[in-house]
Formats: structure tokens, sequence, C-alpha cells
């Protein structure tokens, strides 16, 4: 029975410390613009205290937010992917004037409709976030637009 009930507190213990953080949570939608174009929409919910960093950060600031999207023959990108005004802020722990986003950040990406055929667009995210008094290593997330 002792052992029993020390394999319990045991195991609660060790995941109360084992929790892995993920602060942001990703969602993706297409607004079809006409028929030649669409938008893919990056949406990031992020848990309150946590700021998850701009696209545009200066050097040895905390890692940007960047985007990678898988090329096929359905699709060319058309530009940069675009972001939401953020905040810019005087950063305590860089210490540089840095952009930031809380709660809720959208990206938006263009592209060219090569055909009228569904298909899906593979992306992947890479980003930091950071709260108060720690940052988290750069994370990367596996995207998937589905385009009709």
């Amino acid at each position: 029975m002792k052992n029993t009930f020390l394999i319990l507190v045991l195991a609660f213990s060790l995941n109360s410390f084992g929790q892995i953080l993920k602060p942001v949570k990703w969602a993706t939608s297409v607004n079809k613009v006409s028929d030649t174009e669409a938008e893919l929409i990056v949406t990031a919910t992020i848990e309150d205290g946590w700021h998850l960093y701009s696209q545009s950060v200066p050097e040895d600031g905390p890692k940007p937010t960047s985007f990678v999207f898988e090329g096929n023959g359905n699709y060319l990108k058309k530009g940069n992917t675009k972001e939401e005004e953020g905040h810019t802020v005087n950063d305590p722990i860089f210490e540089m004037e840095i952009k930031y986003f809380d709660k809720k950040a959208t990206f938006k990406q263009r592209i060219k409709l090569k055909n009228q055929n569904a298909f899906k667009v593979n992306a992947e995210v890479e980003f930091m976030v950071c709260d108060d008094t720690r940052c988290l290593p750069p994370t990367q997330v596996d995207l998937v637009f589905d385009v009709k």
C-alpha cells in the first residue's frame, strides 16, 4: 500500500514539473479574394503574459517570427507575409526597441492561383515567445491551408 501511494505521489509531482509550455496556438484559414488570388491567413492566439515577436526584430534580439511556404505547382507567392501593427516597446529583457504581439496576432500571405483546383499549401512558422521573466527557445510548427 505504501509503495502504491509513493508511486502515485511521484508520478503527479513529476508531471507538474515536467509540463511543456505552449503559450501560442496557431490556426489557419484561406480567404479567396478572386478567381486568381487568395489570402493565406495565420492566427496566433497568445496566452496572457506572453509576447510573440514580430517578423522584423533588430540584430541581437529575440528570434523573429518567420514563415516558410512549401512551393507546389498550384500557386505563386505574391510579396512577403504581412503582419498586424502590434506593440513597439523598449524591451527590458533584450534592452532594445522591439515589436511584439500579445493576446492575438494575424499574418497574411497573398498567393496567385495557377488553376481552379482545390489544393493544400504546407507551411512552417518558427517563432519565439517571452514573458516578463523568461524566454522559451525558438519553436517550429507545421501549418496547412486548404485552398478551395
